[in-house]
């Protein structure tokens, strides 16, 4: 039997760690999708500034990324990121994410956001041993909100001036989720 080469697996997406070859994949995705992104995201558009950028989500214990992957085809359709994991007492992490323009709308994204909610709340050995996850969002993102809205996150509230985003300190609305919550499926 060979092992799978996702960390989980949903109905229609697998998620997995980037790697320094998807560099190709990824920014060409992230090219064609620069209409869907901005002025939210910018990740990485060329593959020099996608190789610091994976390493970082691939090294150390402050970060985990997961690219997901169409089950079908294994073509990458977006990407979340736990970025700013704290241990100890607090045991929390906040999310990056972004679909690819061509996987938008499709419900691939959310379905990675279920699984990597289910790997970061896992006990540590199994998945992340987190216990809460924020996700930071632009007021005016709406499809983000439904996003995380939808898989059960709460408002917390306002962050003025909360991140330094398209050349300007942009507010953000707090919304988290705790490993006990309930949450839609």
């Amino acid at each position: 039997m060979t092992a799978s080469i996702y960390v989980r697996e949903g109905e229609r997406v697998g998620l997995r760690p980037y790697r320094l070859a998807d560099g190709t994949e990824f920014t060409a995705r992230v090219r064609e999708s620069r209409d869907l992104h901005r002025p939210w995201l910018f990740p990485p558009a060329t593959v020099e500034e996608y190789e610091p950028y994976a390493t970082r989500l691939a090294e150390g214990d402050a970060r985990a990324g997961y690219l997901v992957c169409e089950l079908g085809t294994g073509a990458l359709a977006g990407f979340v990121n736990v970025n700013n994991i704290v241990r100890g007492a607090f045991r929390c992490g906040a999310l990056g994410y972004g679909a690819f323009a061509h996987a938008a709308g499709r419900g691939l994204l959310r379905e990675a956001l279920d699984l990597v909610l289910d790997h970061a709340f896992a006990p540590a050995g199994k998945g992340l041993g987190l216990h809460r996850l924020e996700a930071n969002v632009q007021p005016g993102n709406t499809a983000s909100i439904a996003l995380v809205r939808g898989a059960g996150f709460r408002l917390e509230g306002l962050s003025p001036d909360f991140l330094y985003v398209d050349g300007a300190w942009r507010d953000h609305e707090r919304w988290a989720v705790t490993a006990g919550m309930p949450r839609a499926r």
